[in-house]
């Protein structure tokens, strides 16, 4: 069964486990107390204001790609679902979820092409399994999702040798995830991403451990907007730089020069607040390009002191130098009428104030 056509996202959009900011959201807000200052040790800030964005290496690495690095060519994606699986999202079958994320993505890149199978291709007796052999062949990544039968485990083991990026969610263990080439496996303690054990020694282990840590983190949270988030990861980490998460990272030396000139006072109230030095602690603990983490961290510890240091650094003075743009894509026509009338003013407030009660449809 071949399928690549993209559903409605009104059908299977859920919310996160926490909401995020808007206002946060649409400014660009990474996490801004990640600051790489060189071999600034013996700084006046503590060690994990000095700490370097890893956010794993590689996603460091591939957003400052040379040109001639870059992928010129669209981004290819496979993914195979199990046959009748449903997930967690209103129990919406897994392969509609991942209709909607074929959608995503292409509101976020033209190039990023992605096809999605059910596993009963294995049982075809005609030309699809050759096709999804033939599109396995030319894929970046292949994702795997609730793939537990014995005959699909085996041909995605045969056929899948040569994609250098392999994630598998919910499927059988004797699937391997794969990064950037290598090897890694997932052990999971209850719900919760615990540990690593690599195949490859190599010097790329703890970037791929920082990376899938990120990738399974998101994926637990069960939301087709993280869903997403999974793969523009692996993109913007192994393949080329992703637009919407550029811009993430401190500037070295400058960023430090700006913070320290104009916003001297409000860091060092943030730090002797125990409040506002928990949340730096804590923002260090995720990735920059994770806004779901980090507005976690910013309500959790929210403080006066702490509102007074991101108003100083981030939007007074812009020492991150963000520049985010509001999406263009989806476009989604204002509404015109509600229940047969002409929407006015009047009408549009008691809507949004209807939004706001505890009621089941609110």
């Amino acid at each position: 069964m071949i399928v690549n056509v993209a559903l409605s996202s009104s059908t299977i959009n859920s919310p996160a486990t926490f909401p995020i900011n808007r206002r946060l959201n649409v400014a660009g807000l990474p996490n801004p107390f990640l600051l790489h200052y060189g071999k600034i040790n013996r700084s006046m800030f503590p060690s994990f204001l000095c700490r370097k964005i890893t956010c794993g290496g590689r996603i460091v690495a591939a957003a400052d790609m040379d040109k001639a690095e870059k992928m010129t060519g669209p981004v290819r994606i496979v993914g195979i679902v199990g046959e009748g699986s449903v997930s967690p999202l209103k129990s919406t079958p897994w392969l509609d979820v991942m209709l909607h994320t074929v959608e995503g993505l292409k509101w976020v890149d033209e190039e990023f092409e992605m096809i999605v199978f059910s596993d009963n291709f294995v049982k075809s007796k005609d030309e699809t399994v050759k096709h999804v052999s033939n599109e396995l062949d030319r894929a970046d990544i292949l994702v795997v999702v609730a793939v537990r039968k014995e005959g699909s485990v085996n041909w995605i083991q045969s056929n899948s040798q040569n994609v250098p990026n392999i994630l598998c969610f919910d499927s059988s263990l004797a699937l391997k995830n794969k990064l950037g080439g290598s090897f890694v496996e997932t052990k999971k303690r209850g719900d919760i991403f615990s540990s690593l054990l690599p195949f490859s020694q190599s010097k790329k282990l703890d970037e791929s451990v920082e990376i899938t840590r990120i990738v399974f983190d998101a994926w637990e949270r069960h939301n087709s907007n993280d869903i997403r988030f999974c793969l523009l990861v692996i993109i913007n980490a192994y393949i080329t730089p992703v637009s919407t998460l550029k811009n993430l990272r401190a500037k070295g030396f400058s960023t430090l020069n700006c913070m320290v000139t104009n916003c001297g006072s409000q860091i060092l109230n943030c730090l002797l607040d125990p409040n506002c030095r928990k949340a730096l602690q804590c923002l260090n603990n995720y990735s920059p390009i994770d806004q779901v983490c980090n507005y976690r961290c910013i309500a959790s510890y929210e403080s006066k002191y702490l509102e007074e240091f991101s108003l100083c650094v981030l939007q007074k003075n812009n020492c991150l130098e963000l520049d985010a743009k509001i999406p263009e894509k989806p476009y989604v026509t204002p509404m015109a009428e509600f229940r047969g009338e002409k929407l006015s003013t009047e009408i549009a407030e008691d809507l949004f104030v209807g939004w706001l009660g505890t009621l089941e449809w609110s």
